[in-house]
């Protein structure tokens, strides 16, 4: 099964900057009705936005799994299991991961492949449907980004929270009945802050990522639509705020975006991606004594943050600056020695600068700290590949 990655989806362009204690909160808030630019995003046709039927909504091959599988008096840890292993055993969906198949419950179980987001939703209906009391938890993971085309996407991830039913009548005599489906074991095991989300978030976050696609795919109106659609499901949702403000941004509707990254960081004053791309359009403007501001502030945060020094040797490794790239990579090791990823990025530099046995050792690093048996196959693969070149250092 292959290692699932976080949810949701948002944007940072590549040319960020982040230089340098304190910045002064945005102020000048709009209120979220006076943010909208319906008239500035017209599509030649009108689009089908999915509603929330379309997205949580079981056909018949869906009940089926629930009134034969799913519906019977057993324990909520025994149920989880066998939805888990009806939704990745070869013999039934056999899912698999895709982080741009952002698609609905039904979808997701006939296409055989789904993102994290769509993964949880899907499992999210099949409970709900066979009587499981299950609520969505957002997980308060760091900031991680992945590489789309020009962007850097930054992720999210969520969870399941599965409880005993209140008119169950055996006695659970540990703890309180409750445990998590997680798409993602590692994010599960490390002692994260989460909270429970209501079904309107998550709505929006289904929303916030088709219209992340269509931005990365230059289709404009259809980013809009969605980036309205999922603020209407929840106006406090920050993420969706700021990807509005980078369309805007994008489109020349400079005054606009920088109304809209400051209502996105006066509802989350954490939204660290909505302040760094406020700081991009302040530089654009020439208002840098602003921007450098931020760019302290965010940048304090950003360093005590390993995935923030792996984007950044994500960024000289796509300009080919190998040099710089390795160093980030062991700054983000010096800050998590246990990530995989960070060992195979560095391999990648080690790689690229003919460094053979230094590559080699960090594909060891990275296949021993992996946990999935797809991706072990990939390094294996990789690996095998450094064992047959020529030896350098």
């Amino acid at each position: 099964m292959n290692k699932i990655k976080p949810s949701y989806l948002l944007l940072l362009p590549l040319l960020f900057a982040c230089q340098t204690t304190q910045a002064p909160l945005p102020t000048e808030v709009s209120s979220g009705k006076q943010l909208y630019l319906d008239s500035s995003f017209i599509a030649s046709e009108p689009y089908v936005i999915e509603t929330e039927e379309d997205i949580f909504s079981l056909d018949d091959a869906m009940l089926e799994v629930v009134n034969t599988k799913l519906k019977n008096d057993k324990h909520i840890k025994a149920r989880s299991q066998i939805l888990l292993d009806h939704i990745f055993n070869k013999e039934n969906i056999a899912l698999s991961y895709d982080g741009n198949a952002n698609v609905t419950a039904r979808q997701a179980f006939h296409s055989g492949s789904a993102n994290c987001l769509s993964l949880t939703i899907m499992a999210y209906a099949l409970a709900v449907e066979a009587g499981m009391n299950v609520s969505f938890q957002q997980i308060n993971v760091p900031e991680y980004w992945v590489r789309n085309g020009q962007y850097n996407q930054l992720t999210g991830h969520i969870n399941l929270l599965v409880e005993e039913n209140v008119d169950v009548t055996r006695q659970v005599i540990w703890g309180l009945g409750a445990l998590q489906i997680d798409f993602d074991p590692s994010a599960a095991k490390k002692s994260f802050s989460k909270k429970v989300i209501d079904k309107n978030t998550v709505l929006a976050m289904f929303y916030n990522n088709k219209g992340a696609n269509a931005m990365v795919n230059n289709n404009y109106p259809l980013a809009y639509q969605y980036f309205k659609q999922a603020t209407l499901q929840d106006n406090s949702f920050s993420a969706t705020w700021g990807n509005l403000g980078i369309l805007y941004r994008l489109n020349g509707y400079k005054t606009e975006a920088e109304k809209v990254y400051r209502h996105a960081i006066s509802l989350d004053n954490n939204n660290l991606n909505a302040l760094s791309n406020l700081a991009l359009l302040l530089y654009s403007q020439e208002r840098n004594f602003e921007a450098v501001e931020i760019e302290q502030y965010i940048k304090k945060i950003r360093n005590k943050n390993p995935y923030y020094h792996a984007v950044l040797a994500d960024e000289a490794f796509y300009n080919g600056n190998f040099k710089v790239a390795e160093q980030h990579y062991k700054d983000a090791i010096e800050l998590d020695k246990n990530e995989h990823e960070f060992y195979f990025g560095l391999a990648k530099i080690y790689y690229m600068q003919n460094k053979l046995m230094s590559a080699k050792k960090s594909m060891r690093m990275a296949i021993l700290l992996n946990k999935s048996d797809d991706i072990d196959e990939q390094y294996i693969a990789k690996l095998n590949v450094l064992k047959r070149a020529k030896v350098t250092y």
